[in-house]
């Protein structure tokens, strides 16, 4: 395995394939900022790859290091006892890869700062 890096932007996934275009966005926007960095989705349940097959995917591509970033507004149900469940699994299939969890994109304190600003730019108010 090399020391090449790879992120994982994880979603909950839905049944309309439209759902997913915030995180492809995210995933290009990613791109542009660190053109070298292998960055991948996956997704929970309804949509493809999920997170083994997207973690397997890099780990045979030689990537030794994953950080698994949850695309959920809040530290919820899955995130609580799902993802942990999966990320343990991962784990132990993938011995000598480091496999990082993220806190949940929605709880990022720039992330809860943009969308403050957006929620009032969207008000028509101006801030105090």
């Amino acid at each position: 395995m090399s020391n090449a890096h790879a992120v994982v932007l994880f979603g909950h996934g839905a049944r309309d394939p439209e759902w997913a275009r915030p995180m492809r966005r995210t995933r290009d926007h990613l791109h542009t900022l660190a053109p070298g960095l292998r960055v991948e989705l996956a997704f929970l349940e309804f949509m493809t790859p999920t997170l083994d097959e997207a973690i397997a995917a890099l780990v045979h591509d030689g990537v030794r290091h994953i950080t698994v970033v949850p695309m959920f507004i809040a530290q919820g149900g899955h995130l609580k006892s799902d993802v942990p469940r999966l990320i343990g699994a991962a784990r132990e299939r993938h011995v000598g890869c480091e496999i990082a969890l993220a806190q949940a994109v929605g709880e990022a304190d720039g992330v809860i700062a943009a969308m403050a600003e957006y929620a009032l730019a969207s008000s028509g108010a101006s801030a105090a």
